[in-house]
């Protein structure tokens, strides 16, 4: 099958980090591209969910705690010291 080219226009800071993505899984981004596109192609539709929904604040904040770890538990070596600790008077 004869090839062809396709130009893709994207900001720079996105196709550096899909360079950086695409060489640590150990892909050119040509054949992330083709990928994709024999998916769209198999599939007839776009392989992932595409959505405008946003967190709210709350979701938000707390996506930042745990990636903060603030207000986090600690960690339990078994289901019985967990359910004790959870039934421990305070």
């Amino acid at each position: 099958m004869a090839m062809t080219n396709v130009n893709i226009r994207m900001d720079e800071a996105t196709k550096i980090a899909f360079d950086k993505f695409c060489e640590e899984i150990g892909l050119s981004v040509s054949a992330a591209f083709n990928i994709f596109a024999r998916t769209v192609v198999r599939e007839q539709r776009i392989p992932f969910e595409l959505t405008t929904e946003v967190p709210n604040d709350v979701t938000k904040r707390a996506i930042e705690n745990v990636r903060n770890g603030v207000g986090l538990s600690r960690g339990f070596n078994s289901v019985s010291e967990l359910m004790e600790d959870l039934y421990a008077d305070d």
